[in-house]
């Protein structure tokens, strides 16, 4: 059996060398499994089928797969069959740990164990049977004409829905024919982006800290994007009237999360929410205001959309991506009345939408109230979350001050000056995805923060608790 060649499965070759067969096909698949041709996880061929294939005796391999289980190479289960076992790769050289802990001692994995990364909910708390229920009575409800290129602006059974709910719930002033559905929010902030170059407008102000994508996508479109300064109480919009921005053309718009700044936290104070409005007035210009996880609070009374306080001037972005799942690609723009049609002429080019069936379920599902039971139900979970990290947290290392907790889905944990950095290498030796506060920091903002952004929506309820355990295990203790 010397230098032959066995294949099962797909691109898997087995080389089995030396006269000695169940020693041969054990280093065969040692190696396949150390080369890592064989991942773990792959499901190995029944021993009667490699048997047949290799040409030898089912005992053999039989027995060579018992000795790899014996030593870890491979599981067995009844009913799973024979697989790869998960094995921890090599120990990395020890670090001394910024958190004087011994949380770098532990092996690395190059997939995190555990993810607390910002922006996204617990997906496995999808509402799928609500759903699908609200699936089936929006198709059977269905005219033939909704399997068409339709409206440009959305299903009216949505758009009519969701000017009730976002009036009711947000406090925005919306009609039906002032509503656009988008393939999500980066589709709604686009078509913005276009209608605004193509008007003259050459400068959108944005946030000291908030997501790059956001600027990028400002960008692609012709747009500069000059940052306002950031304080103790928020974004100073008093720089718009100062002339922040000054280039070939003035500030035409600003970008904001008003009701629950993203990364930092906390809500615009009434003072400057109509300051922003008086200058969007004054000057002409738009408020683009991006309302992603307006439906999460809970210390305090839900705050209204800033659009409330003048739907001429305000450019409402809501989600379904935060209250329900991102895979729906489901966001939604409130214009006022003189955009409506230059922004359905910016869409038609590429109707970008979600497909009807999707918009007449998230309908159904809005109009029947089950979408308030998943939002009151999530709140209530959140909560839970919310209150079991800041319980941990001020355990473990009561010198970290935790902010932003008062709504939406994740907190901010600020650390002590210059060490932002070693946590999060700390964090990622411990296989936990976390993100810094400093990557949310626009270029050229001063670095005046040091801290972690902690999405405590995402980890499933399995994981939650080693989660947190990951995390404060790389958390500073101790500090004065």
């Amino acid at each position: 059996m010397a230098n032959e060649w066995a294949t099962f499965g797909a691109d898997l070759h087995l080389e089995l060398r030396g006269p000695r067969l169940r020693a041969g096909l054990m280093d065969a698949l040692r190696e396949a499994v150390r080369s890592g041709r064989l991942e773990a996880g792959t499901r190995l061929p029944s021993s009667r089928s490699l048997a047949a294939d290799l040409g030898m005796a089912r005992n053999t391999v039989a027995d060579a797969y018992a000795e790899l289980v014996a030593e870890g190479w491979l599981t067995a289960r009844q009913g799973s069959g024979t697989r790869v076992a998960r094995r921890a790769e090599p120990r990395p050289p020890a670090r001394p740990s910024p958190a004087s802990s011994p949380a770098l001692a532990l092996p690395r994995s190059t997939t995190p164990a555990h993810n607390l990364k910002s922006g996204t909910p617990d997906l496995a708390s999808f509402p799928r049977a609500e759903w699908l229920k609200a699936y089936r009575r929006a198709l059977t409800a269905a005219p033939n004409e909704a399997f068409g290129y339709g409206d440009p602006r959305g299903r009216i059974e949505l758009r009519t829905v969701l000017a009730e709910y976002l009036a009711r719930a947000r406090g925005v002033h919306a009609r039906p024919e002032r509503i656009v559905v988008c393939a999500g929010f980066a589709h709604g902030l686009t078509l913005m982006g276009q209608v605004l170059r193509s008007r003259g407008v050459t400068d959108v102000a944005i946030e000291s800290y908030g997501l790059d994508l956001h600027a990028d996508l400002l960008t692609r479109t012709g747009l500069g994007t000059p940052v306002l300064a950031f304080d103790e109480r928020g974004t100073r919009v008093e720089e718009l009237s100062d002339g922040a921005g000054a280039g070939p053309g003035p500030v035409g718009a600003v970008l904001m999360t008003a009701a629950h700044q993203f990364p930092l936290g906390g809500a615009l104070p009434p003072d400057r929410r109509a300051a922003v409005v008086d200058w969007a007035r004054a000057s002409g210009g738009l408020v683009l205001e991006d309302d992603y996880d307006g439906e999460f609070r809970y210390d305090r009374q839900p705050v209204g959309a800033l659009q409330g306080l003048d739907p001429e001037r305000v450019v409402y972005l809501g989600t379904a991506s935060k209250s329900l799942a991102p895979g729906l690609r489901l966001a939604w723009m409130v214009l006022p009345e003189s955009l409506v049609g230059e922004v359905v002429a910016a869409k038609s080019g590429a109707n970008l939408v979600p497909g009807a069936p999707d918009q007449l379920a998230f309908a159904e599902f809005l109009g029947s109230g089950a979408y308030d039971r998943h939002v009151r139900a999530m709140r209530l979970r959140y909560r839970r979350r919310r209150d079991q990290l800041v319980a941990a947290v001020s355990a473990h290392s009561p010198e970290t001050r935790i902010g932003g907790i008062a709504a939406g889905l994740h907190a901010v944990l600020t650390l002590p000056p210059g060490t932002e950095q070693d946590v999060l290498r700390a964090a990622a030796w411990n296989g936990l995805a976390v993100q810094g506060v400093n990557q949310f920091r626009r270029p050229g903002v001063p670095a005046t923060l040091d801290g972690l952004v902690v999405g405590y929506a995402t980890p499933p309820d399995s994981g939650w608790q080693g989660a947190l355990r990951s995390l404060c295990r790389v958390l500073p203790q101790g500090v004065s």
